[in-house]
């Protein structure tokens, strides 16, 4: 028996959840066969694949010694499995279910036809979300490259059967709608699922459009953010399926420095590194890079290996050169264009300034180094993991922009009353990162306290809410929504029971 790593699976592959036990005992396997072992109790270790010309019970017992007799999910052909094992397995969950859970039953395909969504699942391997709306230029101009790309890609890729795109409109008007939608030869979601469309939306924290957004059907993990920089860098589609590599794979090469010397991104390996998009143009930009240049030399200065690459979103050479004079840290050279795009791609960028914080092994600490460096100005938290819980203030305030927010109001005026409210709510935060983290998928709620002060009054008028302290609320502002709960008494108990029902959709949201 051999032990791999997991591939992609094919279609006519199904999850099947069954106890160990209970597949070992019914002693039917004679036939070579590839099952995946997914450890259900273990989220955080890896798949098995065991491979065997004849997997017989004993190969599994063995097998089991891996992951005890706890529940696991087969994936294996479901004609494989005779009728008294099936019985004991859960209910299939293949790649067609996934499929209809995210989009629904039923799309819109060209020229109104409907298209059911069970239909697209094989060979389907990569479907992409095109987020956009009709009368937005830059989403005009996009659709025209997206068409071409996706044309020539069904007509001479090896893999044409393996992509799908669906286009997710927040168009309001349906005239506007159809017209927009009538000459895309991808489906499209229908205009009346709002509020699948905002699920989406938030799940996938769109902040800009057009957007596209690729992800694996066969996990449901999110491959690629960027996908504009796909349609624009690869348009014949020769690097499908675009999954992303390792950061220290996609910075090889050489960096610079602005006094011209040159070093191999070989000397990041072992330091903590800041990946900073900026560019001279953008006022944020230099305001973030004045406070960065003075945190990046007391972190030095304390002795920890830390460094950072500015990769430039410059208009010319010369702005890249005046900006970059005034860093003291490393870039990727302006001429390399297709090295700055492939970063891009990398952490999804939207936006900038972003600053993504890597830890010495290259893995990812946070996205929202920002907000990190302008919360910590004398560097004490560094290297910047985020928090669970944070204190609403005027720098960390753009991330309510990012998808729904718990945010507990309290009677407090100083930094230090705030801190048994965030002791109230930890626990209950830490709970969901850490299940989300499992699943290697991104918190669907972040985690606030806000005090009394005038950035909380204008929140708070701004959201139409009530005067009332304590007060508990999710506020998902890119759905225009919120949840309330005014209860005289806020407790962990009533805290969790709020996010429970959030999640499980069923509060009712009121405007905002």
């Amino acid at each position: 028996m051999v032990l791999a790593d997991v591939t992609p699976l094919p279609s006519y592959f199904q999850l099947l959840e069954l106890r160990s036990d209970v597949f070992i005992q019914s002693q039917f396997l004679k036939l070579p066969l590839v099952v995946t072992v997914l450890r259900l109790s273990s989220p955080l270790l890896p798949p098995l694949r065991l491979t065997s010309h004849s997997c017989t019970a004993t190969d599994l017992r063995r097998a089991q010694e891996a992951f005890g007799s706890a529940p696991f999910v087969l994936c294996l052909p479901s004609w494989i499995l005779p009728s008294p094992v099936l019985s004991q397995c859960s209910q299939p969950l293949g790649m067609s279910e996934f499929l209809v859970s995210l989009l629904g039953e039923r799309l819109v395909g060209s020229q109104q036809a409907e298209v059911d969504v069970h239909s697209l699942a094989a060979p389907l391997q990569l479907l992409g979300l095109y987020f956009g709306c009709s009368r937005n230029g830059p989403c005009e101009q996009f659709n025209t490259s997206l068409r071409h790309f996706y044309s020539t890609f069904k007509k001479r890729s090896e893999h044409r059967g393996e992509l799908e795109i669906v286009f997710v409109s927040s168009d309001q008007d349906q005239q506007l709608w159809q017209e927009f939608v009538q000459d895309m030869p991808w489906p499209s979601l229908p205009i009346n699922e709002k509020h699948r469309k905002m699920k989406l939306w938030n799940k996938y924290k769109v902040t800009s459009i057009p957007s596209l957004v690729f992800i694996d059907v066969t996990t449901g993990k999110v491959v690629c953010r960027n996908g504009l920089l796909v349609v624009r860098d690869d348009p014949d589609g020769l690097e499908f399926p675009w999954g992303p590599k390792p950061f220290g794979e996609v910075v090889a090469g050489p960096l610079v420095r602005n006094n011209g010397q040159s070093t191999d991104s070989s000397t990041l390996e072992g330091s903590y590194v800041g990946v900073y998009f900026s560019a001279h143009w953008c006022p944020p930009c230099r305001s973030l890079t004045r406070v960065l240049v003075e945190s990046y030399r007391m972190v030095k200065e304390s002795g920890k290996k830390f460094e950072i690459v500015f990769v430039s979103a410059d208009r010319s050479e010369d702005s890249f050169k005046q900006y970059f004079s005034e860093m003291p840290w490393l870039a990727v050279p302006y001429s390399d264009e297709g090295r700055r795009s492939r970063l891009n791609r990398l952490y999804g960028i939207q936006g900038i300034p972003t600053l993504i914080l890597l830890d010495t092994e290259g893995k990812l600490i946070t996205r929202q180094g920002r907000v990190e460096v302008l919360n910590d100005l004398e560097c004490r938290e560094f290297p910047w993991h985020p928090k669970p819980v944070l204190e609403l203030n005027e720098s960390n305030a753009v991330q309510l922009n990012e998808g729904p927010c718990l945010v507990l109001f309290v009677d407090a005026e100083e930094e230090g009353e705030l801190e048994p409210a965030k002791e109230l709510i930890q626990p209950i935060a830490e709970k969901i990162i850490a299940k989300y983290k499992a699943k290697e998928e991104e918190t669907p709620l972040l985690f606030f306290i806000a005090g009394e002060d005038d950035m909380t009054d204008s929140l708070r008028d701004y959201t139409n809410l009530p005067e009332a302290a304590p007060l508990l609320t999710i506020l998902d502002m890119s759905a225009r929504a919120k949840y309330v709960l005014d209860v005289e008494e806020i407790t962990p108990s009533i805290v969790e029971h709020f996010v429970d029902d959030f999640l499980a959709e069923k509060l009712k949201p009121e405007p905002i």
